[in-house]
């Protein structure tokens, strides 16, 4: 009977040890979702203000604009969600990679935002441009490319690198602790070092942002996101990597 009784006391300070990473779980699911799906409806919104006229458009379409930096703005603040959500449980596995996940992640919300600022910045300029009777002089459009110009470094190149390498260190730490499957993990190992090239090549201008190529080498890891938040909000972390820690 003592036994018995041993190991539900063992099984119920067991529940509770996960409980919390249970909560952990879901709150990272729900950002990976958040985030993903902000950014991907702020580009068709944001289109006015990153076409070639982007001036003259950009005056046009003030109120889709602003819901498209509102968009960005959200998926700026919910990606350094993701690692800060996940620090409390990954840091029990290697606290240096998680909290460096944290940090890389906190300069791609930052970047985010300060591209999402280039933008509103941009929007100011075009209503100027209008209110002038759009001059044929260069000083408009050699201010609106250069935030233009500031914006894409900022959100296809420096974004894209701090995302890539927080991810990768989120990454392994998931492939070490087994907290979901190998598979899982090593996809997005694959998918983050592949966004990582894709960054490194329209530093270069090997490759344009939001080219096809870019696209392609961007898929796998917003395919292997979408498939991670599922799984941690349907499945959370695996109860047998957690219970280890408490051996």
């Amino acid at each position: 009977m003592k036994v018995i009784i041993g190991n539900r006391e063992e099984t119920v300070r067991g529940r509770r040890a996960t409980a919390p990473f249970r909560t952990n779980a879901v709150v990272a699911g729900v950002l990976f979702i958040v985030a993903t799906v902000a950014s991907l409806l702020s580009g068709p919104f944001l289109a006015p203000v990153t076409g070639v006229d982007h001036l003259a458009d950009a005056a046009a379409h003030e109120s889709q604009v602003a819901t498209g930096v509102l968009l960005g703005l959200i998926a700026a603040f919910a990606a350094p969600g993701i690692a800060i959500a996940l620090y409390p449980v990954l840091r029990r596995f290697g606290e240096g990679l998680a909290l460096g996940a944290v940090g890389f992640r906190l300069i791609e919300g930052i970047f985010y935002a300060l591209g999402m600022w280039a933008l509103l910045s941009l929007s100011t300029l075009s209503r100027a441009f209008v209110v002038a009777g759009a001059p044929r002089g260069a000083g408009y459009a050699v201010l609106g490319d250069a935030l233009l110009g500031q914006y894409h470094w900022l959100a296809d190149a420096g974004l894209l690198l701090a995302f890539s390498v927080g991810g990768l260190l989120y990454y392994l730490l998931f492939y070490r602790s087994r907290l979901i499957p190998i598979w899982l993990s090593a996809w997005g190992i694959a998918g983050v070092v592949l966004l990582m090239l894709a960054g490194v090549l329209i530093i270069f201008g090997t490759i344009s942002p939001l080219s096809t190529a870019q696209v392609a080498l961007a898929v796998p890891i917003g395919l292997q996101e979408m498939v991670l938040a599922v799984w941690l909000l349907v499945k959370g972390f695996d109860r047998s990597a957690l219970a280890a820690l408490e051996s």
